[in-house]
């Protein structure tokens, strides 16, 4: 029988009771779920693969037998991130449903894609885990794997959703704002803070009430 997550474990898609013994590669998806909640709260430097186990409810030599390192670890939970967040923005992309017809095709693809980003929130870490390797360019091997993200992000904007410079460039400061909102929990002082206030309402017009729902708390471990 397989023994309960210990206290703090990070919510992974995994059917309750069936008794089910999980595959390697299933393992490997939980711990990714639970690398970047661990990464996104602690970062590279903070976090352990021990976190990250005790996080995904299995042994930390596991974490080792599949990744090899810490290193190894982040670049995967980058590298999973980025996938997660593009895959989102192309499913966006590609969405031909009905739309607003006071709105442009090209406005309303912008605001499907605004949305992916939005409802990646739900996924605990993932901006933050990217928002620190951003901070690693230094690190001779982290630092041009997220330089390498980093990129892809700004071709998908110009090469598959065909923005001008001056339009990507306003999509990724956005994103940015909103994963530095993310990061710095700010979420607590909602309702408080007449400014922060007005920045949360003015960043999600439409899904406040589910956005302040999902952020993260600065009382929240991960």
């Amino acid at each position: 029988m397989t023994p309960p997550a210990p206290s703090g474990a990070v919510t992974v898609d995994e059917p309750a009771g069936t008794g089910k013994r999980l595959s390697s590669a299933e393992r490997r998806r939980q711990i990714l779920v639970a690398a970047l909640a661990v990464f996104g709260a602690r970062g590279y430097e903070g976090a352990t693969t021990d976190e990250v186990a005790r996080a995904a409810g299995v042994s930390q030599p596991y974490v080792v037998r599949l990744f090899g390192s810490k290193e190894n670890l982040f670049l995967a939970a980058i590298e999973d991130a980025l996938a997660r967040m593009l895959a989102g923005f192309r499913a966006a992309l590609a969405d031909d449903s009905p739309h607003d017809p006071d709105i442009t095709p090209e406005k309303a693809a912008a605001k499907r894609i605004g949305q992916a980003y939005v409802d990646l929130i739900a996924v605990r870490g993932l901006h933050q885990t990217l928002a620190h390797a951003y901070l690693l360019g230094s690190h001779p091997v982290i630092g041009a794997a997220a330089r390498q993200g980093f990129a892809k992000v700004w071709r998908f904007f110009r090469d598959e959703m065909g923005l001008d410079a001056d339009e990507s460039r306003a999509f990724m400061a956005e994103g940015m704002l909103i994963s530095t909102m993310i990061g710095l929990r700010i979420v607590d002082d909602y309702g408080s803070d007449p400014q922060i206030t007005e920045l949360f309402r003015s960043c999600f017009p439409t899904e406040l009430p589910h956005v302040l729902e999902v952020l993260p708390r600065g009382t929240d471990r991960w």
